[in-house]
């Protein structure tokens, strides 16, 4: 990455910079935002060092633009050689990443990477590594088989009284191990007679009362664009409540602009689902993005991908949440990582999913301990699964095991 040249044309808003490989994605052709419009946000002593060694003609303003951070964002090899020393295994698969999930991260997040080894949970989280290329038998492109249940473009309908509506496909930063990685990146973006088709047939099934906006990212929209598509969802009279779902708080927390709360407040009951991996992604700047989005009367839920060395323990699952519940963020979601291409090097065992609720069911609070659950392959929708608490159930009773291993019943009559 050419800090010095890239900042010099972001300053004189020329052109287009590294990481905005189209006109279609977020950030392209976009200035730096005037003083009055950049909200208050915290630049940490990380950030501070980071943006010294390699964006040494960045400001705070500039940094703190959420606009800038997807322009800068590192998308290719050699940029992330500049900040990064890759490893063989990192190297090999960046260098064939033709035709799969691309590779985007945000300057901010690179600023939480840039010192670490290649086994550090964050770096991991974005950097392809080449287990990715190989793929399983089991593993496939769409294995929630989402196409199946895609009535007109952007819209899924697997559920009796929801629907999924994917509003873009492109997000801040990549994670490696998404399940949409066969869309994301790809730019394949809903035009207006697309959303005109979706909001129709939201329109049409009246028993759809509730709306999760997903994608790609929502929160890498304009405000505009959000507000056109919250609005007429609220219109809708039988849709009863709206959701997003979103990294942005965790890879950009730049993006949590008092504008954007502005836009979101208008159309309540709205709820926000972010997906959090691991405690070290919970810094100063996220936490303030989280606050400002609870203040802002949005309740915020957790779901996190049970990822293998990332966080598949106890000591460090029971950190997340409880830092979690302390910016204000409900868990709700432990999900078993999904069987996309290239994912056998994330996946653990379904056991050890289960060992991780049993280690935190009872010996934390009950706030802080999410469903564990099984998105079934093939669109068999989400199967929540328990330890193994109870021991016998008939007519008479209901034989139950507490959380330390305790033997209790229950009468039946």
């Amino acid at each position: 990455m050419n800090a010095n040249s890239n900042e010099v044309m972001a300053l004189h808003g020329e052109g287009r910079l590294t990481g905005c490989s189209s006109d279609e994605e977020p950030g392209a052709k976009t200035t730096i935002f005037s003083q009055n419009e950049i909200p208050v946000q915290l630049v940490s002593n990380r950030s501070s060092e980071f943006i010294h060694r390699y964006f040494p003609l960045a400001t705070a303003d500039s940094w703190n633009d959420w606009k800038w951070q997807l322009r800068n964002s590192i998308t290719n090899i050699e940029d992330l050689k500049k900040i990064i020393k890759l490893s063989d295994k990192e190297i090999l698969a960046i260098n064939n990443l033709k035709g799969r999930l691309p590779l985007r991260i945000t300057p901010y997040f690179a600023s939480l990477i840039w010192n670490t080894n290649s086994s550090h949970p964050l770096r991991r989280n974005v950097v392809p590594v080449v287990e990715e290329l190989l793929q399983s038998s089991a593993e496939q492109s769409d294995p929630l088989h989402e196409h199946s249940y895609s009535p007109v473009k952007g819209i899924v309908h697997r559920y009796p009284d929801r629907v999924l509506f994917t509003v873009t496909q492109v997000c801040s930063s990549y994670c490696r191990y998404c399940t949409r990685s066969h869309t994301v990146g790809k730019l394949d973006k809903l035009g207006r007679q697309d959303f005109e088709k979706a909001f129709n047939y939201i329109r049409s099934h009246k028993e759809v009362r509730d709306v999760l906006i997903s994608g790609g990212d929502p929160l890498t929209l304009s405000d505009e664009v959000l507000d056109y598509i919250l609005s007429n969802i609220r219109s809708i009279e039988h849709v009863e409540m709206v959701r997003i779902g979103s990294r942005v708080p965790v890879v950009l927390p730049q993006r949590i602009t008092d504008n954007l709360i502005q836009v979101l407040r208008k159309y309540h009951p709205l709820f926000i689902s972010l997906h959090f991996s691991h405690p070290l992604e919970i810094t100063d700047e996220c936490a303030l993005a989280c606050t400002k989005l609870a203040d802002g009367g949005i309740p915020l839920g957790s779901q996190t991908v049970l990822l293998k060395g990332i966080n598949d323990n106890v000591p460090v699952m029971k950190e997340l949440m409880h830092k979690l519940l302390k910016i204000r963020v409900r868990p709700y979601y432990l999900y078993q990582c999904d069987l996309i291409p290239g994912s056998g090097h994330f996946r653990t065992t379904v056991k050890k999913g289960l060992e991780i609720i049993k280690g935190l069911r009872g010996f934390t609070s009950g706030y802080a301990v999410p469903t564990f659950v099984v998105d079934a392959p093939g669109g068999g929708g989400k199967i929540p699964l328990l330890p193994d608490y109870v021991v016998e159930h008939n007519d008479e009773k209901i034989v139950l095991r507490n959380y330390k291993g305790v033997i209790c019943e229950y009468p039946e009559k």
